[in-house]
């Protein structure tokens, strides 16, 4: 599986999915759970994406974009640059 998109830092990535939930009828109660934390010494341990699409094949979802929270324990390969997807 091929994951692009924009990294962006935890407590950005955080913020975002709690304005997300919080404008959801039925997930706002879960959007305390994604507040920014203070955490500052503690090691990265994931990759944070905004705007991501998860490849496979010819299909990328989805087609908007999401946010994904991915282990750096389970990244097998990575590329930086500009990765352009097309389904023309």
């Amino acid at each position: 599986m091929v994951i692009t998109g924009r990294l962006a830092p935890e407590a950005l990535w955080r913020e975002r999915v709690s304005e997300v939930l919080t404008d959801s009828a039925r997930l706002g109660e879960f959007s305390g759970v994604f507040t920014p934390s203070d955490r500052k010494d503690d090691p990265p341990t994931h990759l944070h994406f905004h705007l991501a699409r998860i490849l496979q094949g010819t299909v990328g979802i989805p087609e908007t974009g999401g946010m994904y929270r991915v282990a750096i324990a389970d990244v097998s390969a990575w590329t930086v640059g500009d990765f352009r997807y097309s389904d023309h």
